[in-house]
């Protein structure tokens, strides 16, 4: 199942490349983008670096950026090459690895979801390390994010959308699952 695994994890890298490079393409100044999208599945990576899509995947796509982003290649759709380069796909583990830094956003809609509550409580804390103060984390439907209201405000929760607080300097800022 690697490879429709690695779909959904291109999915969110290029569909979030779709939304930035359209805003890019709008300003005088756009800024160097990169999107890193991680897994520990080096098969289903594999997969999501190509940025290939059987057609009947991206049905739902409008037809405007389905023109805009997107090429034939025999029965699937290819994604160009100038959200293709925005993308990093990297494996790596949140519970394991040592986090990112300096990050603008952090989405994870499908990650946490297969996660227990003692996971959930491990990671959440490595989000904020993981993001700059002020930027942004995007869950999917988790619930543990409520004990965690000291470090992520809720901007959006419909759409469950959390901002970084700044914490007082008595809140430990390196994640618990990481030494100091």
């Amino acid at each position: 199942m690697p490879a429709l695994e690695g779909f959904f994890r291109a999915v969110e890298a290029y569909s979030l490349g779709i939304l930035l490079r359209e805003t890019m393409d709008s300003l005088a100044h756009p800024p160097r983008v990169q999107i890193f999208a991680t897994d520990i599945d080096e098969e289903a990576l594999a997969v999501a670096r190509t940025g290939r899509y059987p057609d009947p995947l991206l049905s739902g796509l409008g037809p405007q950026r389905r023109k805009r982003f997107f090429r034939g290649d025999g029965a699937a759709l290819l994604i160009y090459k100038e959200v293709r380069d925005m993308c990093i796909f990297s494996p790596h583990s949140v519970v394991g690895d040592p986090p990112f830094s300096r990050m603008n956003l952090v989405s994870c809609r499908n990650l946490l979801i297969y996660m227990g509550a003692t996971l959930q409580n491990q990671v959440i804390p490595t989000f904020h390390y993981a993001l700059r103060p002020g930027d942004y984390l995007i869950l999917g439907s988790v619930k543990g994010i409520s004990r965690h209201a000291h470090l992520f405000g809720a901007v959006d929760k419909k759409s469950r959308r959390h901002r970084k607080r700044r914490c007082n300097r008595s809140t430990r800022s390196w994640p618990p699952s990481m030494p100091s």
